[in-house]
């Protein structure tokens, strides 16, 4: 009798790890693989890194698209977990449809992956919704490494851009950048804008032609551009020349 009652505990023992071995098994199931979107204009760009996403995450959805709006239109059939950004395209810019993402899906995380330096557009991406930012010049583990980060709810931001962030804490972000400009900044900012020689902004403004130097200095730092055409592109999508 003792022999079967043993017998008949170990039975038990053995349906419930049983259940437990189907439970564990049903959950893993129920996890869906994660949905990644690369928008690029570049097919070998979208090829690599759709290689790289699937070398990690053998099945996970990844959809593509090459231009603004392909990659619009992509957004608004499927509810994907991470989209990965390029800055510039064919047409309206990668900044412009990213604020179109948050607009239409404020939970799906966007990667920035941009040939632009941290300095040009890492801040403005941030300011306009990206959950990280990312240069094309870096390795494939670095982008799993962000891709998970931004599967887990967070954001990536890398220690030389942390610095970059930490060195603005001053301004407002939530503010245009042309906002962080001085009255005499701003002025000559839209002179520049506007195509006007330095000289001639000097005998405007009767300074002379180092100070006006100096002033597009300090407006290409704190716009965090590298030349004049930056300047007149931002003056322009912004209205701030005629």
């Amino acid at each position: 009798m003792r022999a079967r009652k043993g017998s008949g505990t170990q039975g038990k023992s053995g349906k419930s790890g049983s259940k437990k071995t189907v439970s564990a098994r049903a959950a893993a199931q129920s996890v869906e693989p994660p949905k990644v979107l690369i928008i690029d204009d570049h097919p070998l760009v979208r090829r690599g890194l759709m290689e790289t996403i699937q070398g990690e995450f053998p099945d996970a959805v990844v959809g593509q698209a090459g231009n603004f709006q392909s990659g619009l239109e992509a957004i608004r059939r499927e509810n994907w977990a991470v989209v990965l950004l390029d800055i510039a395209m064919p047409g309206r810019s990668g900044l412009d449809l990213l604020k179109e993402i948050k607009q239409e899906r404020p939970k799906t995380a966007v990667l920035v992956l941009s040939a632009y330096p941290e300095e040009q557009f890492a801040i403005r991406s941030l300011k306009s919704g990206a959950d990280g930012y990312l240069t094309k010049d870096v390795v494939g583990q670095e982008v799993l490494a962000a891709i998970k980060r931004l599967l887990a709810g967070g954001k990536y931001i890398r220690p030389s851009l942390a610095e970059k962030l930490a060195s603005y804490l001053d301004v407002d972000i939530s503010k245009p950048l042309h906002h962080t400009l001085t009255d005499r900044e701003y002025q000559v900012m839209r002179m520049i804008a506007s195509g006007q020689t330095p000289k001639k902004i000097a005998a405007e403004l009767s300074l002379s032609i180092k100070t006006v130097s100096t002033f597009r200095s300090r407006v290409l730092k704190k716009m965090m551009m590298k030349n004049n055409a930056e300047l007149m592109r931002y003056a322009m999508e912004n209205g701030l020349v005629g």
